[in-house]
């Protein structure tokens, strides 16, 4: 499946990734494709993921594993959301479409891709399909080099967000020698550097670090106020916690300069819609206004 990018500006263009599927959105589709078929071929009933409140990926997987007839489970980080499944839309949303949810404590989560933790979950679930956190392996990046096609070789530059970096080493993997590939992380720190170095096959990238916005989840004023112009004059919406960030990032190092003159953009709009909601609920308590 194959989306072409739309013209917003005089460099830049951006590939709708998150009108793939309404659930199953963007980099997530992506992502789950391969892991979905080859859990299949392995006769495999039950797929096993890891995330957070507001993840993504786990409302992407409970979606699909109701349309593919999967049983799904989700293992949550932080005991303390289990109380709060009715407020937390994400959550909510997962269990709505039968995802089985299991809390574990933010110091037990960090033993998530632990052969004894998986085994320990192995004996409490029987046979199930592991799923990374966030989707990212071997599987989801082959997923994620098919955004590209023949169409984008006119593109000087490649954007996208970056969360556990499965997403831009796809792109990595099938950019042309003359492109560019820049990462926009949502999160501070530079460990992803080594994460996406597992799976790129070629070394034309570059991480931007200067617009994660205080870090994963973190907003502040200046990026609601893009995302709801951007809207208003694109008719495109965008998610506060990456693809925002993105193209925040991207006007702004437009004005100073940073790319050549004439050069084309393409950004990657990976989806995460459905974060919108959690994160209003956030910004309604702090009295801040809301993502429209």
């Amino acid at each position: 499946m194959n989306l072409k990018s739309v013209q917003i500006d005089s460099q830049v263009f951006i590939k709708p990734e998150y009108l793939i599927h309404p659930f199953i959105s963007g980099n997530k589709y992506r992502k789950l494709k391969y892991n979905i078929e080859t859990s299949k071929s392995q006769g495999k009933s039950t797929l096993l993921t890891f995330g957070g409140a507001y993840s993504n990926h786990i409302a992407a997987t409970a979606y699909a594993g109701k349309v593919y007839n999967f049983k799904t489970i989700g293992i949550i980080r932080g005991e303390e959301l289990r109380s709060k499944i009715t407020t937390n839309p994400t959550l909510k949303f997962a269990q709505s479409n039968g995802m089985q949810l299991e809390f574990v404590s933010r110091e037990a989560y960090k033993n998530k891709s632990k052969v004894e933790f998986l085994e320990e979950l192995q004996s409490k679930y029987g046979d199930f399909y592991s799923i990374p956190e966030g989707g990212t392996n071997a599987l989801a990046v082959k997923g994620c080099e098919e955004i590209l096609d023949n169409e984008d070789a006119k593109f000087d530059f490649i954007c996208c967000s970056v969360g556990t970096g499965g997403t831009i080493s796809g792109l990595i993997n099938a950019s042309k020698p003359h492109q560019k590939i820049l990462g926009f992380p949502a999160l501070k720190g530079d460990f992803l550097k080594q994460d996406i170095c597992k799976f790129a096959t070629k070394e034309n990238w570059e991480l931007i670090t200067e617009y994660h916005f205080g870090g994963y989840a973190k907003i502040k004023p200046e990026l609601i106020t893009f995302i709801n112009t951007f809207k208003a004059k694109y008719n495109m919406p965008l998610d506060p916690i990456y693809t925002g960030k993105m193209l925040y990032g991207i006007f702004d190092l437009i004005e100073k300069g940073f790319f050549p003159e004439n050069s084309k953009i393409l950004a990657i709009h990976t989806g995460g819609l459905q974060g919108i909601e959690g994160m209003n609920l956030k910004l309604k308590q702090k009295g801040l206004p809301l993502i429209e």
